[in-house]
């Protein structure tokens, strides 16, 4: 197992993470309020999420058919009975005073996923899955000594998924983070937007010498809203932590915050133990029995999860490891792949145009493959017209990217643009001959022995053809006119 360790120290990390991800229902967890994200202030709340004297909350079922889903499709047992507690503390985003949580009845528990760091299969443990609201949101003014709270959030559907320490650096912390995002993208039961706050996650972080096994003292890690600022925050943790061990000192058991700017965390509070929430089973809501009926037919209902989506499309359309794993890591990608080797693009192909010049551009344009103005098909088509010789693979390129900004289809820009490669042997060889002249002093070196020059005549015979020129019939014909090198 490879250890947390940097450089030279004696010191491993102990990392587990808390992974917050709001369902993706259309109403809150114990009222009928929207969870439409952006909305005015505090225009999404009733007296039930804003915590007025007696009311009653009413659990959403939806939000737990999801949370069943997903702690299955994480390797969890799904608790036949199981409790929400209440857990106490004061905030001003909280209008009850309390968070309605499970604590020692979760609906799912243990499990596992897996993750590839470095080629290496890690096999990391769930410890549970538990369903909780979610609490407002501050403003903090930059002029002035008030806030403002905002209570849209307020009641909003979380599950919170809990890692065991078994993670042991920053790249599997963020690994693990990209692998949680990528199944419940697949099951369609949380967007994954972590800019909007959707999924959200806490790390906790310690460490310990090599070879121990008793765990260091802990802090935990909050506001890292991308899988870089994750991986960050705890490499700086794991330095400062380090530091501190090494200089004889102690490592305090506290919350802080990450400060992206400054590249490091800050202490915000003492950290509290579980006692400090005094939890009690919330008196306003019965337990839950899940029946074997109700798991068996969310079970039914699971898509094909993006590990086994992975072994597919690497047997099926024979894609190396690395192809199959981009491919498969977002849902959407997956389906556009396959849409495309479906109306005949040949499958290395397909994946060799999405990984490289679909991607860059999706990347330039910041739009995701749903928004992507290009359409499968129209990739097939392109793809057809480089296997029966219409135009070459450099030629491709030009008209790729005049289908992505225009919509167009590959015959159609072709045809406006000219673009048919050449192909007729006698207006290729006149173009050779015509550089062959230009050049004697080059056509002297190369038949002297300096073969690197091929490359040059390639290259002024397509200028020459304004890049048509069929490939390997220009190398055919300039290796017959040069002779041997």
């Amino acid at each position: 197992m490879k250890t947390g360790t940097f450089g030279n120290s004696k010191y491993e990390a102990v990392i587990g993470l808390e992974v917050h991800a709001q369902l993706l229902t259309d109403t809150k967890l114990f009222c009928g309020c929207s969870t439409k994200f952006g909305s005015g202030p505090n225009t999404q709340t009733c007296p039930v999420c804003i915590g007025m004297p007696g009311v009653l909350p009413v659990l959403n079922r939806k939000a737990v058919d999801f949370a069943i889903k997903t702690g299955l499709a994480m390797n969890c047992s799904i608790a036949p009975y199981s409790r929400f507690a209440r857990k106490n503390y004061f905030y001003p985003d909280l209008p009850k005073g309390y968070q309605i949580s499970q604590y020692e009845l979760p609906l799912c528990i243990g499990g596992f996923i897996e993750i590839v760091v470095d080629g290496e299969v890690r096999k990391i443990g769930i410890t549970r899955i538990h369903m909780e609201d979610d609490a407002g949101k501050n403003i903090h003014e930059e002029k002035g000594n008030y806030s403002f709270v905002d209570l849209n959030r307020a009641g909003v559907p979380l599950m919170e998924i809990v890692s065991e320490p078994e993670i042991r650096s920053p790249k599997e912390a963020a690994e693990y983070m990209k692998k949680i995002r990528s199944i419940l993208r697949y099951l369609g039961v949380c967007d994954g937007n972590m800019e909007q706050g959707s999924l959200r996650c806490d790390a906790n972080v310690s460490m310990r010498p090599v070879g121990q096994t008793k765990f260091g003292v802990k802090a935990e890690l909050k506001n890292m809203n991308s899988f870089r600022f994750v991986e960050k925050a705890l490499e700086y943790e794991i330095r400062r932590q380090t530091k501190a061990l090494e200089e004889g000192g102690n490592v305090l058991q506290e919350t802080r915050l990450w400060d992206a700017g400054a590249g490091i965390t800050q202490s915000m509070r003492s950290k509290e133990e579980a006692h400090d929430y005094r939890y009690f089973p919330d008196p306003d809501l019965v337990p839950m029995a899940i029946g074997r009926e109700t798991i068996d037919a969310v079970k039914a209902d699971l898509p094909e999860l993006p590990d086994a989506k992975r072994e597919r499309f690497a047997v099926r359309y024979g894609l190396p490891e690395y192809d199959a794993d981009l491919l498969t890591s977002e849902k959407a990608v997956a389906e556009w792949y396959e849409r495309a080797v479906s109306e005949g693009g040949q499958p290395k192909a397909v994946s060799n145009w999405m990984m490289g010049e679909m991607m860059r551009m999706l990347n330039e344009d910041a739009i995701s493959i749903e928004d992507c103005p290009l359409k499968p098909g129209q990739l097939a088509g392109m793809l057809r017209l480089i296997e029966n010789g219409t135009i070459s693979g450099k030629i491709a390129k030009t008209v790729f990217e005049d289908m992505f900004r225009s919509g167009k289809d590959a015959e159609s820009v072709v045809r406006e643009k000219g673009l048919v490669q050449i192909s007729d042997e006698g207006a290729i060889e006149k173009a050779v001959d015509e550089v062959l002249s230009k050049h004697a002093t080059e056509v002297e070196r190369f038949r002297a022995g300096d073969e690197k020059l091929i490359g040059f005549f390639v290259g002024q015979v397509m200028k020459e053809t304004r890049g048509k020129a069929n490939p390997q019939m220009l190398n055919e014909l300039l290796k017959r006119k040069l002779g041997p090198g």
